[in-house]
């Protein structure tokens, strides 16, 4: 997870990049490239004609790519350089100058880089408001609509998967408009449980939420713990709320609020039931006792440890847990039909506006988000954002029931937006209040209600 949420799933973390200005030359220069900065009012990317796409690379002639990304880890690591490889081999004519980064370094450094003459041709930007929102308002990102038509691209992502790319040209509405990125990897949030003590318990993996709320009371009478949670950090509750929110709220409406969008309201009796189910779960004693003050590596860990019936996490905790788990770990989509999950995607390969080479750029993004790339993803234990449920080699148990969950979700586009994508402050507010409110220091109706001033500030104001 990665941002302030999380440290593996691409999200921004919040706070100033401070740097010091050593001399006038570099004040000048800073002030400079402040004037270009995220944020300012230069004209949005022109789209580009369909008909001017060249999808032929071997025929562009003597390229090279620069390309920065931060897949620096594990199975990222692997997969990337062996796509590069295969991409090279492929088409000799084209030579990537690839730049690997920490996400972190990333992040602070994309904005500059950005800002200057020769930026990158491909860049891996965070799909949030504070990068590529930024950066589309910015005009420093090539809209990719025509490379869609002329790839496919459509067809090979779904639409819950598309509208984590698609910003309109001002950068101010996201979730819609223009295609900036092409993600190679997903993400869902499920119920994680343990297969062991189930069977102890005589309990079977729930597919409804009558089935999890009574094996959620029988563990509880048997002394387990429920539901393994650490919230100290705030926004873990934030996964546990989004999936209880499916519960009673719909997709589209759910969507439209991940998504902060005008007209859109938390003050409603379906937001009150899943805010109510939450404090019901705190009073019946279903958490661990101290579980504010839990943090969220302990709390999975302790939950790897035996410590927990059930555990709600994202799909990025899978492996580790397999570990130490083994055949014990189970994975299943939050209940309910059509399926709804909170979701998402790794970090999108977009095309800067300065690039020389977009057709060149293009055909590289297309090769690492094919078919063939995703059989890659999978072999190196990630989970691909596309042909989830189709891919061979999938080991049996927690890492198939995660791909058959994505699959399922991602092809009745139920695929919804982490909560705390609704505005630039968001993350803040709603990590405090979940806090608040399973602390049961302010009612659901107030939860709510500070969830309402902050969203609706942000959306009456960005138009």
């Amino acid at each position: 997870m990665i941002s302030t949420t999380r440290t593996a799933r691409g999200r921004e973390p919040r706070g100033a990049v401070t740097r010091a200005v050593l001399a006038a030359g570099a004040a000048v220069l800073a002030l400079t490239v402040a004037a270009c900065a995220p944020g300012s009012s230069a004209p949005p990317a022109p789209a580009q004609p369909a008909s001017t796409v060249r999808t032929d690379a071997a025929a562009l002639g003597p390229v090279t790519l620069t390309v920065w990304d931060q897949e620096v880890r594990g199975g990222q690591a692997a997969q990337i350089k062996q796509l590069n490889a295969a991409f090279e081999k492929k088409y000799p004519n084209i030579t990537l100058n690839r730049v690997s980064r920490s996400f972190d370094d990333l992040n602070t450094t994309l904005r500059l880089a950005l800002s200057g003459n020769q930026p990158p041709d491909v860049v891996q930007a965070n799909n949030g408001r504070a990068q590529m929102g930024a950066f589309v308002k910015a005009g420093q990102l090539r809209p990719l609509d025509a490379y869609a038509e002329a790839y496919g691209w459509r067809k090979r992502y779904s639409p819950s998967v598309l509208q984590y790319v698609s910003y309109t040209p001002d950068g101010k509405i996201f979730g819609t408009g223009d295609l900036y990125g092409m993600p190679q990897v997903g993400e869902v949030v499920g119920i994680l449980y343990n297969a062991a003590k189930l069977a102890r318990l005589g309990l079977r993996p729930p597919t409804t939420w009558e089935e999890f709320d009574a094996a959620l009371a029988t563990a509880k009478a048997a002394g387990e713990v429920p539901l393994q949670l650490g919230n100290l950090d705030k926004w873990p509750a934030v996964h546990v709320f989004g999936t209880v929110q499916a519960r009673y709220v719909s997709a589209p409406k759910i969507t439209a609020l991940g998504f902060g969008r005008k007209g859109a309201s938390w003050t409603t009796p379906e937001n009150l039931k899943a805010a109510e189910q939450l404090v019901d779960w705190v009073d019946k004693g279903y958490f661990a006792k101290g579980f504010n003050g839990q943090g969220y590596d302990a709390a999975w860990q302790a939950f790897g440890k035996g410590q927990g019936v059930f555990l709600i996490g994202g799909s990025w905790l899978v492996a580790d847990l397999q570990k130490v788990m083994g055949k014990d770990l189970g994975f299943v989509r939050p209940p309910g039909t059509p399926p709804v999950a909170t979701g998402g995607t790794g970090l999108p390969f977009a095309i800067t506006a300065k690039s020389p080479h977009p057709d060149a750029a293009a055909a590289y993004i297309d090769f690492l988000t094919s078919a063939e790339a995703m059989k890659v993803l999978t072999a190196n234990g990630l989970l691909p954002i596309a042909d989830a449920n189709r891919q061979d080699g999938v080991g049996a148990g927690a890492q198939q029931d995660m791909f058959a969950a994505f699959g399922a979700v991602t092809e009745r586009n139920g695929l919804v937006p982490y909560l705390d994508y609704a505005t630039p402050t968001f993350a803040d507010t709603l990590g405090a209040a979940l806090q608040d409110l399973l602390a049961e220091k302010v009612a659901p109706q107030e939860f709510l209600a500070t969830l309402e001033k902050d969203y609706k500030t942000f959306a009456e104001s960005n138009e």
